[in-house]
């Protein structure tokens, strides 16, 4: 299939065939017939990516301070590198699709294979999409006319969020499409409307839309149009769709106001408030989410927990069904809202268009069936091309891979990283087929794959890299052991004690091939350096490691105990290994408590003390904690033994105090063993050597780091 991105570092927009996405639980796969370009939100994002790096900052002055913290603690040369991944990092375009629907996941029982649907999928032939994204297109509605669906329920939502009545006065500023959208559906609650803006002809269709309206380019006074609109009475609600850094439209809205009116922020606006405006007559400001309630709670969008209809009446996807019922009725137009049609494949041309025409509204783009040449549309930017490619022949010992998942650290360090080693690079997978056209296209796999099942079937690859959300490690690791294949998991190794021993129960029945985890912490040359450091010292040793974590939303993945096994078991778990690492002696026991829940605590697990005893006598402690300064130094390791005392200070120093013979030791910039660790492990399969990591410490690590975690949730229950 065809998939539009954006390249953030220059604003490119291009296509690139990418393999169709595959249907996954409470998902369906939807074959494009018609897809909307967003004005306003596509146009921003491409004008980003085409502004300097300083005009991208002055555009994100709080990232910009998120970067000076990183140079602070992890070092420029770390955070350079960062930065440049990320805007190296290709986007996809769009959010309002409409199309057929392809296949149905498990889970899905309200959609029909054939149904023609709305979504906020894409601009690509095939999307993928969470069911409680998507609606029934009635039959009186065109693809054309339901294209514009998604875009209309952030209208829809704004407009309930003001709480209408028939006969209330509305100004809506900003007559973009959202606002013409908005004047609409206000006219349909039987609102008097007055729209303002500067453009001409969009205040003309306001005008055929029933709204009364002023040019803000005239001499007159908005706010003195707004109270004279409203019969001297002061307007009723405002609706801001506008997209400005301006203070004006706010303070406007307030003056023309009447007691206890209601303004909602649709668009964005300059905030700065004058309190005695909003505090005489108890004003309300509202600022409207996206499509409805539902809009990023991984709850609704993922696992496709509906809100129960008596008290959420409208989600978003009913918004969706709410926009399409007025579509159908005729009280909701559309067709005076298209200024340009493109097919697909010209969709550099649409966008062009889009620059080029400040008055374009609704930009349809048109979706053919057929596979056609992409030969002239467009190419993955070179710049984004690694430098090392892959071997075409395969040697008899070498490591043959498949990468499985391209996420943000799959694709940033670890497929680099293995890039860089003796390896062919033979398929990589992703579920949605896009990441593993960007990533597999620029790396320079021979395959990209969305059905990791081909991988497991496939002869020439001996080495299988897990790289997906923590949820699948389990069974993709014991699939690939099953199937004879060396695997690399990119921690954790499973959520749960019986993951686990599921897994060693197949890796014991099986020709026991390399099982790696990428507990990389171990291989740093600080770690390796203190590794050498105590071997020389055979007492026991006392352990104070302090990870800064830093807080990470309740509702993120990672934070979900059944998807991402939660911070103690998805991230902890490298300093439970670089522990047992530094001691050499299996672990005997294990202790972890972690704060008291309250109120004031989204999460508690992630702020958590974890004591492990070792068979030697050592000792030591792990405190995780998310609740801390981002200034601080995000991981500091520290060793007490026979009156000295070694400190890695985020992984870039090594101090000694009272060491004989070591005065430490600095690194040009941050190294937390990433390379050395996949190195290692692409050595020892290619020369059929041990692995680095000895299995029995894999298994222990991972059966002590989900006791903790164990521990601390039944204390929290």
């Amino acid at each position: 299939m065809k998939q539009l991105l954006q390249n953030l570092s220059d604003g490119k927009t291009f296509l690139l065939d990418a393999p169709s996405p595959e249907v996954s639980k409470n998902s369906l796969v939807i074959k494009s017939s018609k897809s909307l370009i967003s004005p306003g939100t596509e146009r921003m994002l491409v004008e980003f990516g085409k502004a300097g790096l300083l005009q991208k900052a002055l555009q994100q002055p709080d990232r910009v301070l998120d970067v000076i913290n990183k140079v602070k603690t992890d070092g420029l040369f770390t955070t350079v590198e960062a930065v440049r991944s990320k805007l190296n990092e290709p986007i996809a375009l769009g959010y309002s699709n409409v199309g057929v629907v392809e296949r149905i996941g498990d889970g899905v029982s309200d959609f029909r294979q054939g149904e023609r649907v709305v979504s906020n999928g894409s601009h690509a032939e095939y999307v993928k999409v969470p069911s409680t994204l998507c609606a029934k297109i009635p039959d009186a509605v065109s693809d054309e006319e339901a294209s514009f669906t998604v875009v209309g329920s952030i209208a829809l939502q704004g407009v309930r969020l003001s709480q209408p009545t028939l006969g209330e006065s509305f100004v809506v500023m900003g007559v973009g499409l959202i606002g013409l959208l908005t004047v609409q559906i206000l006219r349909a609650n039987g609102c008097r409307v007055l729209a303002m803006d500067f453009d001409e002809d969009k205040l003309s269709l306001a005008k055929k839309f029933g709204a009364d309206i002023v040019s803000l380019n005239s001499s007159s006074d908005p706010v003195a149009e707004g109270i004279a609109f409203s019969r001297g009475k002061g307007i009723d609600g405002v609706i801001i769709t506008a997209s400005t850094n301006s203070n004006d439209p706010v303070s406007n809205a307030a003056k023309m106001l009447r007691m206890r009116g209601r303004i909602v922020l649709v668009g964005g606006s300059g905030l700065q408030l004058n309190r005695v405006d909003f505090y005489e007559k108890e004003i309300r400001v509202q600022v409207s989410c996206s499509y409805g309630p539902g809009r990023y709670d991984p709850s609704y969008e993922d696992l496709g927990h509906d809100y129960p209809f008596g008290f959420v009446r409208w989600t978003e996807q009913r918004n969706f069904q709410a926009v399409l019922d007025l579509l159908a009725s005729g009280l909701l137009d559309v067709k005076p809202l298209i200024t340009g049609r493109f097919d697909f494949l010209e969709c550099s041309a649409a966008f062009d268009s889009l620059l080029a025409d400040k008055g374009s509204i609704g930009i349809v783009l048109e979706y053919q069936d057929g596979s056609r040449n992409l030969s002239d549309v467009g190419e993955l930017p070179k710049a984004q091309t690694l430098s090392k490619s892959p071997r075409s022949e395969m040697a008899g010992n070498d490591c043959v891979v498949a990468v499985i998942g391209s996420g943000n650290y799959a694709s940033r360090v670890l497929i680099p990283e293995f890039v860089k080693t003796d390896v062919t690079l033979d398929s990589l997978v992703t579920s949605g087929g896009v990441g593993a056209a960007i990533h597999g296209k620029k790396i320079g796999f021979q395959k990209r794959l969305s059905d990791s099942r081909k991988v497991f079937e496939c002869a020439d690859v001996n080495t299988v890299v897990i790289a997906t959300r923590h949820d699948s490690h389990a069974e993709l690791t014991q699939s690939s052991i099953s199937a004879g294949k060396n695997v690399f998991v990119e921690k954790p190794l499973a959520l749960t004690l019986d993951e686990l021993d599921s897994i060693e129960d197949v890796y014991r029945n099986s020709s026991e091939p390399h099982l790696m985890i990428g507990f990389n912490r171990r291989f740093s040359p600080l770690s390796i350096k203190v590794k050498e450091l105590l071997e020389k010292n055979s007492a026991p040793k006392t352990f104070v490691m302090t990870v800064n974590a830093g807080a990470i939303p309740k509702d993120h993945w990672v934070q979900d105990n059944i998807v991402g096994g939660g911070r103690i078991i998805g991230e902890a778990c490298h300093f439970v290994d670089l522990m047992r690492f530094f001691v050499g002696a299996k672990i005997t026991s294990v202790y972890a408590r972690s704060i008291a829940p309250g109120n004031y605590e989204e999460v508690a697990e992630d702020k958590a003390v974890l004591v492990l005893s070792f068979n030697d006598g050592s000792v030591g402690t792990i405190n995780y904690f998310a609740n801390g300064s981002s200034k601080f130094a995000k991981e500091t390791i520290q060793v007490f033994s026979n009156g000295g005392i070694l400190e890695i200070d985020n992984f870039r120093k090594l101090k000694s105090y009272g060491w004989p013979g070591f005065s430490g030791m600095k690194l040009w910039k941050q190294d937390k063993g990433q390379s050395n660790c996949v190195k290692a492990f692409v050595d020892s399969v290619n020369s059929r050597s041990n692995c680095p990591i000895a299995v029995e410490e894999i298994f222990e690590v991972s059966r002590a780091t989900i006791e903790a975690a164990n521990q601390i949730r039944l204390q929290l229950n």
